[in-house]
Parts: C-alpha cells; sequence; structure tokens
C-alpha cells in the first residue's frame, strides 16, 4: 500500500502598502539608445553616429519608467517639449521597478541593525504595483508631474570627461504597492514593515539615493 504524503500548503497574505518620499526621487531608465550602445558594444558593431545631437526633453522622456504608452521622439527641444506636455495632458502615467524598493528594504535593515538575514528576506516577501495602470515589475508613481533636471556627471571617475545628463525628479511622491509574504514566516508582518523604514533612510531608491553618496529617493512607510 502506497504511503500517503499529505502536501501543506504555504501560509499566504497579501497586504496594502505606501512608501511615501522623504526627499525628492530622481529616475533613470535604460533607453533604447542606452541598451543599443551596449549591443554594438559588446557584438563590435557600429551604429549611427560618435556625437548624437543632444535633445534634453528627449533624454529626460527616457529616463522615465512609462506606464502609459511612451511617445516618440521629437526633432527639436521644442518639438519634445510639446510632445512631452501632450502626453501628460493626455493622462501620462510613470513607474518604478518593484525590485529596487525590495533590494532598499533587505539592504537598509542590515544597515538600521536590524540583524535579518539579507538572503532570507529575498523570499519572505514580494512586491508588485497596486493599480491597473501598472504591471509586476512596476509600481505607480503617484505624486506631482516630474520635472527635468540638468547633472554633470562623470562615468568612470574623475579622470573620465563631463558628461550633461537630463532625467526626471519627482519633487513629491508616494508609490502605492501590494505585499505577499509568508503569514507564519520567520519574520511577522510588523517586523517587515518597520523594515521599510531602515530601507527608505539607509539605502533609498533611484539615482543619488544614500547607498551611492545621495540624499535623493529616501521614503518612509505611510501609516496614516
Amino acid at each position: 500500500m502506497a504511503k500517503q504524503i499529505e502536501i501543506n500548503p504555504i501560509n499566504l497574505a497579501t497586504v496594502d502598502v505606501t512608501i511615501r518620499g522623504l526627499s525628492p526621487l530622481i529616475v533613470h531608465a535604460w533607453s533604447d539608445k542606452a541598451k543599443q550602445m551596449m549591443f554594438d558594444a559588446q557584438t563590435k558593431t557600429k551604429t549611427g553616429t560618435k556625437h548624437d545631437i543632444k535633445i534634453p526633453v528627449n533624454d529626460f522622456m527616457d529616463s522615465l519608467y512609462w506606464l502609459t504608452e511612451q511617445p516618440e521622439h521629437g526633432i527639436d527641444d521644442d518639438d519634445a517639449t510639446e510632445i512631452w506636455e501632450k502626453a501628460v495632458a493626455d493622462g501620462a502615467k510613470f513607474g518604478f521597478p518593484v525590485t529596487g524598493i525590495k533590494q532598499a528594504i533587505i539592504r537598509g535593515q542590515k544597515n538600521g541593525g536590524v540583524g535579518a538575514v539579507m538572503t532570507d528576506l529575498k523570499g519572505m516577501m514580494f512586491l508588485s504595483g497596486s493599480t491597473d495602470a501598472a504591471n509586476a515589475d512596476l509600481a505607480e508613481i503617484v505624486g506631482p508631474t516630474p520635472i527635468i533636471r540638468e547633472d554633470m556627471v562623470r562615468v568612470g571617475g574623475m579622470s573620465k570627461s563631463a558628461d550633461i545628463r537630463y532625467r526626471a525628479e519627482f519633487t513629491e511622491w508616494e508609490i502605492p504597492m501590494k505585499m505577499r509574504y509568508i503569514k507564519d514566516g520567520q519574520y511577522s508582518l510588523q517586523q517587515i514593515l518597520n523594515m521599510f523604514n531602515y530601507g527608505g533612510f539607509c539605502c533609498g531608491i533611484g539615482e543619488w539615493r544614500p547607498q551611492k553618496d545621495g540624499q535623493f529617493g529616501m521614503f518612509e512607510l505611510v501609516t496614516d
């Protein structure tokens, strides 16, 4: 007689969580142009010209994670600005990768001295977008329309030549998400939620966050 094996289901639960920015959020998605350049370098092929004309508003739009359809580039900055304004008027929505938020929470609690094991936390909870406009990888950024910012950067250190980058900045922002976690796991819901604030203060998300020697992208868990 075959031995009967009982399979116990994992006790999972889902809760709504929202993080609120404590400092502006700078986003910088990989643009199609940047991905093409990496591909060309790896395959030793070359497309385009050595010095393409820089159109700041096009670069700004490329830096965003679009939840709605991203419009085409403008032929010059005036044309690109008109395209951007139309996209905003039509209800453009933007997101942020939930994996980046999760990494901040996992690493931040370590910096905050919570003592949780980072590898254990990777499988204890998962984040996803909470709105219809979001997908499994992106959660919607809620707040005022992002602004364009101009920064001087040096790729590869101070010995490299400077470049001008145009990226999107959200001056005020919130990101609502759904969190799925193991209800009777090693860490309680209260412990996991407390880790959000350590992640937001010690690590942050986006460009120039605390983890990368900046003070942007800091956040806290919304409790009100």
